[in-house]
C-alpha cells in the first residue's frame, strides 16, 4: 500500500509539473516514479497508510496556499529592503532561536523547510531539544518566527494540542 500511494502521489506530481500527455513523457514518468517509490516509499509513509496519513496530505495540501503567499509576501518584503535607498540600515540580520513544540519528524522537517522557502530567512540548525536556529535578514522577519507558520504545521501533523 506504500508503494502505490507513494507512486500515486509521485506520478501526479511529475504529470502536474511537466504538463506533457504523450506516451514518451507519460512511460517516464511511470517508470520514475515507480523507481524511486520502490527505493523510498517507506520514507513518505513510515507506517501503514491509514485514514489519519490521508488526512494529513489533505491538510498539508490545505497548507500549501498559505504557505505560497507567505512566500510571496515575503519576496515584497526583502525586494523592499533591496530596493529601498537606505537598504545597509534597514537590513539587520541576525540569528534567532526558539523551541518548538513540534515533536514529529516530518513536522519538523516541514517547518524548516517552509522558513527557508520563505525569502529572508534560512533554518540553519534543529538541535536535539528541538531549538531552532534560524537566520533572519531583519528584526520583522525574526520576529515573526516561529508564530502561525508553526502552528499550521502542527495542524497538519495533528499536533494543534502543543
Amino acid at each position: 500500500m506504500r508503494f502505490l500511494a507513494t507512486f500515486a502521489i509521485l506520478l501526479s506530481f511529475w504529470i502536474l509539473l511537466s504538463g506533457q500527455f504523450d506516451p514518451w513523457h507519460l512511460s517516464w514518468g511511470v517508470a520514475c516514479s515507480a523507481l524511486v517509490a520502490y527505493l523510498s516509499g517507506d520514507l513518505l509513509f513510515n507506517g501503514p497508510v491509514g485514514r489519519e496519513k490521508l488526512r494529513q496530505g489533505w491538510r498539508f495540501l490545505r497548507y500549501l496556499p498559505w504557505l505560497l503567499r507567505q512566500i510571496f509576501e515575503a519576496n515584497l518584503h526583502v525586494a523592499k529592503l533591496v530596493l529601498h535607498p537606505r537598504m545597509a540600515e534597514l537590513i539587520d540580520p541576525r540569528i534567532i532561536r526558539f523551541k518548538t513544540r513540534l515533536s514529529h519528524d516530518l513536522a519538523l522537517v516541514t517547518f524548516a523547510n517552509s522558513i527557508t522557502l520563505t525569502p529572508g530567512t534560512i533554518t540553519v540548525h534543529i538541535d536535539e531539544e528541538r531549538h531552532f536556529y534560524v537566520h533572519a535578514i531583519d528584526r520583522y522577519v525574526a520576529e515573526a518566527l516561529p508564530g502561525e507558520m508553526e502552528e499550521r504545521v502542527g495542524r497538519v501533523y495533528g499536533e494543534d494540542d502543543g
